[in-house]
């Protein structure tokens, strides 16, 4: 994902900062994904594992990057508290 457009980014609902989500965080949501205890804030399942994707700064919301297009809307963010061994930092 483009830097500059990643700089302006903001979380629609907390308005913190996104940055790009680490392997090991990716890893982890991929695992609940793959046991199917994953739904995204609409309240659909999320059943493809995610090559991508942008987290807050508290680490609490994730939102999808979609072929490099990031979907900043409730419909699609994860709440990382649904994954029990989601890394902290």
């Amino acid at each position: 994902m483009d830097r500059k457009l990643l700089d302006l980014l903001v979380c629609p609902t907390t308005r913190q900062p996104l940055f790009p989500l680490e392997s090991r965080g990716l890893q982890a949501l991929n695992a609940a994904i793959a046991a199917g205890g994953l739904v995204r804030g609409g309240g659909e399942a999320q059943s493809e594992a995610l090559r991508e994707a942008l987290i807050t700064r508290d680490r609490k919301i994730v939102y999808i990057v979609d072929d490099g297009i990031p979907l900043l809307d409730s419909e699609n963010a994860i709440a990382t508290a649904q994954v029990s061994d989601f890394p902290s930092a």
